[in-house]
């Protein structure tokens, strides 16, 4: 492994107001992630596990600790050179695919680009060669309603890589899908991880995928156990 850092966080904790008490849902995490790694999180429900996983992606604000990717700590950014970090360095991927109805698969996976300021033609040819890569070249003109969950599930994970991020985060990629269709997924995400040597940082319950990934970590409580 690459020990050089994409991701990292330290002394990471996230309390919520719920009902006029104060619930610690994260207490002190340090995690870090390196070029190139795949890392599984594994837990019960109410872990933490995709609360962590919102922090690190600068979804949510943390109440304390720090998260720095790419180099850049998160909590010293504005909102607007946040979004423009996230759309450069990081990849999403989550149970429910996300994709837009009333596009096209191919303009669903340009989006990112085009969000981020790229001409519409380097976005549709990039596009096009991942959902090419991706087994979907065939499905391009059709909408996210027309097409199987598992071709929803890679056409999100084409768009997850379409703007070459340094680390994707996936909460529970495979949740929805059967068995045969999860193991495809498993298989293109470790594919695309070895070729683009894009890290990956996944969020499960599936202890086959899990297997598959380079690190298993557990969270328990809001903490990471190991």
């Amino acid at each position: 492994m690459n020990k050089i850092s994409i991701l990292q966080c330290q002394q990471l904790t996230k309390r919520y107001n719920q009902g006029g008490l104060d619930v610690d849902v994260l207490k002190g995490v340090n995690l870090s992630i390196g070029v190139g790694e795949r890392v599984a999180i594994m837990g019960a429900s109410g872990s933490g596990k995709s609360t962590l996983l919102h922090l690190l992606g600068g979804l949510e604000k943390a109440s304390g600790g720090e998260v720095v990717l790419d180099g850049v700590s998160v909590n010293k950014v504005n909102a607007t050179k946040l979004a423009k970090l996230r759309n450069k360095s990081l990849g999403f991927i989550y149970q429910s695919h996300h994709l837009l109805g009333e596009f096209t698969v191919l303009e669903n996976v340009a989006m990112p680009l085009l969000i981020g300021g790229q001409s519409v033609k380097h976005a549709i040819v990039r596009a096009t060669e991942l959902l090419q890569r991706v087994g979907l070249g065939h499905r391009m003109e059709h909408k996210p309603g027309e097409i199987s969950g598992g071709e929803r599930q890679r056409a999100a994970v084409a768009r997850a890589l379409i703007n070459k991020p340094g680390v994707v985060l996936a909460d529970e990629p495979t949740g929805n899908l059967d068995s045969k269709t999860a193991d495809q997924v498993y298989q293109l995400m470790l594919e695309l991880n070895q070729e683009l040597n894009v890290s990956f940082l996944v969020v499960t319950h599936d202890h086959d995928l899990a297997a598959k990934m380079g690190k298993v970590l557990h969270m328990e409580d809001g903490v990471i156990t190991g």
